[in-house]
């Protein structure tokens, strides 16, 4: 496996300090789960799979595609981006929610100042239950895990407490099968074509732009299906690791 070293750690909220976490804490059936990739300091995409009874997946789904609601920050710290949601399912008791951010500016999120501290692209994983979000973050290398502890615990606001788990050995593999996975044809073959060109290399090799140009297909359209297909891919990763 590419991702051989790990990073667990929990940031517990007190109530009040966290509107999205409070539904959790009142709600003690609910809980989410998320995906997230951080692409360098200023661009990351995240899905966040929410199930409980059916009032508290609707508030949850509505922080999660509320632009006035801060999804990432810890420090309270107001922060620039440019913004794409979309809801990916919806309905009785669970949902999915796409965030894309780009043009990330002052953001203290945790993919962010991870990013300042561990290079190439990270994958998070993200648990949410009553007061606590469980980070785990994958990586190649942990030499700089030290100064990313310090800078992430001093950087919380208040009412948020930082508890160290463990470094070590990622504890199982990054992906689930994804055999039962369906995905278009016209979406997978973006996908494809993404991957060969070195979209998804650090630094990138291409752009949409120029994948648009080779598929002949609008940059809009491009997106789209890449959205989809990647969507598709997370939704299988966070059902069978629920």
């Amino acid at each position: 496996s590419r991702w051989m070293r790990e990073f667990v750690f929990e940031i517990r909220y007190a109530r009040g300090s966290d509107e999205l976490m409070d539904l959790f804490i009142d709600t003690p059936e609910a809980s989410s789960k998320a995906l997230i990739c951080s692409m360098g300091d200023a661009k990351l995409w995240k899905l966040d799979r929410t199930v409980g009874p059916t009032a508290t997946v609707e508030t949850a789904t509505s922080l999660l595609t509320d632009t006035a609601h801060d999804q990432l920050s810890v420090s309270g710290r107001t922060y620039d981006a440019r913004r794409y949601t979309d809801v990916l399912e919806r309905e009785s008791g669970r949902s999915l929610v796409y965030n894309y951010f780009e043009e990330l500016v002052r953001c203290d999120s945790v993919p962010t100042v991870t990013n300042r501290y561990l290079n190439g692209a990270l994958l998070f994983e993200v648990t949410r239950r009553e007061d606590t979000e469980r980070w785990r973050i994958l990586m190649e290398d942990d030499k700089k895990v030290g100064m990313l502890y310090d800078t992430l615990q001093g950087a919380l606001r208040d009412g948020l407490s930082f508890h160290f788990d463990h470094v070590g050995d990622s504890n199982g593999p990054m992906f689930a099968p994804f055999d039962s996975v369906a995905i278009r044809p016209e979406q997978f073959h973006v996908l494809e074509t993404a991957a060969e060109e070195g979209y998804y290399r650090t630094p990138r090799e291409t752009t949409l732009g120029e994948l648009a140009t080779e598929l002949g297909c609008p940059r809009s359209t491009v997106s789209y299906r890449l959205r989809r297909a990647e969507a598709a891919l997370v939704d299988e990763y966070l059902a069978n690791n629920s």
